[in-house]
């Protein structure tokens, strides 16, 4: 079995670019919703939101909250939620597709049946570990390199999911621990962390759909998974697949990591939307560092 090799693999999730707000597919009545603003009294209407299948957060283009809804919300529920995009002031939109997690990835990483994508390999002293999805790591506690799981990586030692996304898995197996991101081919040296802005060009690397680029479309995102919801996160229009979850999102020109994919709707056939946590956070939370 192939060593692991790079230190980051990615989870990803694909939405469709944002556009003006528009008639939900099940819904009979357009949406229509007056002048709205993004201060804190429009984003606390939109806090109490917890249906599955659905987004929110500022959109870079027009100034103001959108509240988005995938196919599988049902009409009624969209008209529940037009209701409060009007009380918040907030724009309603519908993007094809289903919101997901996808767990199946950069290099994979194995564990409890389930494969992810590791993000980086970050440290502690002397102690080495690495970061991928919170949705991941809550899956199992010993993680390894390898379907057959023959070859360890080493034991979960936290994990946050939801409101965060991030896990931390301490290394015990001898394996090639790179401070890089694989690109299939070679590797990119990670030399630092940076903070994600609107209409920044990033990749991620996953081990599903290998590398996708594009760039970052809106910040301090809230998702409504199934399994709960994640907020503060990064918008991209990159693609992604099963298997890519927890893989790193970076920049190529400088080798600046910047987050790790928590999930999205779409493909890689049909184009998506990606979701990922920014890396710094889970850095602070753990108190670890990029080697």
């Amino acid at each position: 079995m192939r060593r692991l090799s790079l230190a980051a693999l990615t989870l990803a999730v694909a939405l469709l670019p944002a556009t003006p707000a528009v008639a939900y597919a099940g819904a009979t009545d357009p949406v229509a919703v007056p002048p709205g603003s993004t201060g804190p009294a429009a984003a606390t209407a939109l806090q109490d939101v917890r249906t599955v299948g659905t987004t929110w957060g500022p959109d870079p283009t027009t100034g103001r909250l959108t509240l988005t809804v995938d196919d599988t919300v049902h009409p009624e529920q969209v008209r529940a939620l037009r209701v409060t995009a009007v009380r918040a002031g907030a724009d309603l939109r519908h993007e094809p597709g289903r919101l997901r997690l996808l767990i199946a990835g950069g290099q994979a990483v194995y564990g409890g049946g389930a494969r992810c994508s590791l993000g980086a390999n970050v440290r502690s002293g002397t102690t080495s570990y690495f970061l991928t999805a919170g949705h991941c790591t809550a899956t199992a506690t010993s993680w390894y390199a390898d379907a057959g799981q023959t070859t360890v990586l080493g034991t979960r030692v936290a994990s946050s999911f939801p409101t965060n996304d991030y896990g931390l898995v301490r290394y015990t197996g001898r394996v090639d621990r790179p401070s890089a991101v694989y690109t299939y081919p070679g590797l990119l040296t990670i030399n630092g962390v940076g903070t994600a802005y609107i209409g920044q060009a990033v990749c991620r690397s996953g081990s599903t759909t290998g590398v996708r680029c594009g760039t970052v479309t809106a910040l301090n995102q809230t998702v409504n998974w199934a399994e709960g919801s994640v907020s503060g996160l990064i918008r991209t229009n990159i693609c992604a697949e099963p298997g890519d979850s927890g893989g790193p999102l970076y920049v190529a020109a400088t080798g600046m990591i910047i987050g790790i994919l928590s999930g999205g709707s779409g493909n890689c056939t049909s184009g998506g939307t990606t979701f990922y946590q920014p890396i710094a956070e889970a850095l602070a939370a753990y108190g670890v560092t990029i080697p």
